[in-house]
């Protein structure tokens, strides 16, 4: 499977040098070893392979587990990601989220989900915040846009253009009188802000305001 992930790679950066003008920003913003959670925005069933090739280090995604379902599909992205519950709490998920980040490599996670009917951002699951949180790792927020524009065939002869921004690595604040679960909202709300500075006005949805922690250091 190995080197299907790199053939894979190839032929993605193949066809986007060719059939987008495909832009990556802040790449020297990746660390270059460690363990790493990116957290990115979610528009189209293009956007996992465009960032696997857009982020230099070899990736792990958390995918949503239909795409598991068959013998076929599972044998194709077991190689680069493992699959996750929508909508209700996986203890397995998390435990290969963990799994992932101690042997010091790169977890890519969408919060929303889902991809974004209108391209702009919606509201996000906690499941990112829980996991930085546990694994205390640096998180790295992306932003990509454009890739709304991938759709039917004209898409083709248009040439779309792809931006993907990279910002600066944060990490989340451990100690606070509240617990949990009563954090994890305010967290995941000032990491997912984090990703909206770093999108066109129109993209940010339900993130136009700049995330706060307020009490989350009390």
């Amino acid at each position: 499977m190995r080197w299907f992930y790199y053939v894979t790679r190839i032929l993605v950066r193949i066809l986007l040098l060719l059939l987008t003008r495909w832009q990556v920003n802040g790449r020297d913003n990746i660390p270059g070893q460690g363990a790493l959670l990116v957290i990115v925005n979610h528009i189209n069933l293009a956007d996992p392979p465009i960032l696997s090739v857009s982020i230099y280090r070899k990736a792990i995604f958390m995918a949503k587990e239909e795409l598991f379902r068959s013998r076929l599909s599972r044998y194709f992205f077991s190689g680069f990601a493992f699959p996750v519950h929508r909508g209700r709490p996986d203890r397995e998920a998390i435990r290969q989220a963990e799994g992932v980040l101690s042997k010091g490599l790169i977890l890519i996670m969408f919060p929303e989900a889902t991809r974004s009917p209108d391209a702009q951002m919606q509201t996000a699951f906690n499941g990112a915040a829980l996991i930085a949180l546990r694994c205390s790792v640096p998180v790295l927020p992306v932003a990509i846009s454009g890739t709304e524009r991938i759709k039917g065939v004209g898409w083709l002869l248009r040439r779309p253009r792809i931006t993907i921004n990279i910002g600066d690595t944060f990490y989340l604040p451990a100690g606070n009188n509240k617990s949990t679960k009563e954090k994890l909202p305010e967290l995941t709300s000032f990491m997912m802000s984090h990703i909206a500075a770093l999108l066109p006005a129109e993209y940010r949805g339900k993130y136009t305001e700049p995330g706060k922690l307020d009490g989350i250091n009390s």
